[in-house]
């Protein structure tokens, strides 16, 4: 089938107006956020309906044509952008954005796909639930992407990633089919968990339309505290008594370095240190409950002068407003941005076994100082799950095009030094393109060769976005 002819067909399963054939309709579906790939397509399709998707999954299977799921473009790794082959489908469902049910007394959510996160926040608040999944993108993120990258966030210490917020899905399989997983139950042990292939798929068995999230009660009340620390090792140990002595109430400990702080400074206005000097390295911690503001600050102060007394932190500042939690917050969650400021720099999203961080930090250092002597670590991530942002910049005053000549180098040295700790190269942005060599490389024999024949049973004509994760 000609490629005139296959564009007939997807305007008359889909309508016109929701196939995109021209130039510049396409160019902006092309790249990804950060500027690193842009491939080629000859269409992009934006259905409404989970009936549209399967009527054009059927017409790609038929005609072998590539499909590329598109959410809102926040990923890191490449995984949304289309490669160089000129007959990929870009497949957005932007427009399937609909709220389909809330449930107050099973505490349950129903979404399509490509509704904002922040817009599910929101609904839920609406009927005093909590939705906890919370990244820095959640207000452009779709619901979808989410999904298929199994997405972290700050909350996991409390509630986990992604795939430990969904219940059930909906899903069109590549030849068509759709999958009705929407179910909303606490319990069903019926075989195998198909929804949990799907999640983390990146796109690559099949498109999610619609899930069914777990939603909790509200933590209205809030409390952050920005502690000085030396090292990260004292940070670890300021977690365990945390841990310890808060509880389930305890939903962020996020740690950053005293060079991320300078970088934000620096780079984006009005956010400041809130000490006086500088120090090696801090921690951001968030406590919520859902009532009692005089008891969760009670037990806060209590912990933080207990560790200040046991020398596991230097200094201490506790948000006494929802302006200076958000001011707190701010100064962690700009660093992306301050590092897109300062340049491009290369991001290593590892996670590790949370007591081997202290240990890798030191090793992973040493590494990459044999290489490249004067790269700028920036180092943020949440502690609390062990998920590091090992981020490089380039050395100062070296020209824009530093990391292009020397990041291969730099990238497996850091990532040798992950797999040396048994970590993992990739903790919350999937794989896409960017790390799919280095996948191959680090993932088990077993392991690869079972996705694979996973892939196969899904996606036996190789349409769902080729060239990412396999």
């Amino acid at each position: 089938m000609n490629s005139v002819n296959f564009i007939q067909r997807l305007r008359d399963a889909i309508g016109d107006d929701s196939v995109f054939t021209t130039p510049d309709d396409i160019a902006p579906w092309l790249t990804d956020w950060r500027g690193l790939y842009r491939g080629h397509a000859q269409a992009v399709v934006r259905p409404r309906t989970t009936e549209a998707v399967s009527r054009v999954l059927a017409l790609c299977q038929d005609a072998r044509v590539p499909v590329v799921p598109r959410g809102g473009n926040t990923g890191l790794c490449g995984g949304a952008t289309p490669d160089g082959a000129s007959n990929n489908l870009v497949l957005s469902l932007d427009r399937m954005n609909a709220i389909r049910g809330i449930d107050t007394i099973a505490n349950t959510l129903v979404a399509e796909a490509g509704c904002i996160l922040g817009d599910l926040q929101r609904a839920a608040a609406e009927v005093n639930r909590l939705l906890p999944l919370s990244l820095a993108a959640e207000d452009s993120c779709q619901l979808g992407g989410n999904l298929a990258t199994n997405a972290g966030g700050v909350n996991v210490v409390r509630y986990g990633m992604a795939r430990e917020l969904v219940l059930g899905l909906e899903a069109v399989l590549p030849g068509g089919e759709i999958w009705h997983g929407l179910r909303t139950l606490r319990k069903d042990n019926t075989g195998y968990d198909l929804k949990q292939l799907l999640i983390g798929s990146e796109g690559t068995l099949g498109v999610i339309t619609a899930a069914a999230l777990r939603l909790y009660a509200p933590t209205p009340v809030r409390q952050v505290v920005i502690a000085a620390v030396a090292s990260p090792r004292q940070a670890l140990a300021l977690y365990e008594l945390l841990f310890a002595e808060c509880g389930p109430r305890m939903q962020a400990f996020e740690f950053f370095t005293g060079e991320c702080v300078d970088l934000v400074a620096a780079n984006v206005e009005g956010v400041r240190s809130p000490f006086a000097g500088r120090h090696p390295a801090y921690v951001l911690v968030e406590l919520a409950d859902t009532a009692d503001e005089a008891g969760l600050n009670a037990l806060l102060e209590r912990v933080i002068e207990q560790a200040i007394e046991r020398d596991l932190c230097a200094d201490a500042v506790v948000s006494s407003s929802l302006a200076q939690i958000e001011a707190m917050w701010k100064l962690r969650e700009e660093i992306s941005e301050a590092q897109r400021a300062d340049g491009l720099h290369l991001k290593h999203d590892v996670s590790l076994p949370i007591e081997a961080i202290p240990d890798f930090m030191v090793s992973a250092e040493a590494r990459i100082r044999r290489v490249c002597p004067d790269v700028r670590p920036f180092i943020f991530g949440h502690f609390g799950d062990g998920n590091l942002h090992y981020n490089l910049s380039r050395p100062a005053g070296a020209p824009n095009d530093f990391m292009a000549q020397h990041g291969e180098p730099l990238t497996a040295e850091v990532l040798d030094e992950v797999a040396q700790y048994g970590g993992s190269i990739s903790a919350e942005h999937g794989i896409g393109q960017l790390k799919r060599d280095y996948f191959a490389k680090y993932k088990a024999p077993l392991e690869l060769r079972l996705m694979r024949e996973i892939k196969q049973v899904f996606d036996p004509a190789g349409i769902m976005n080729p060239g990412k994760l396999l």
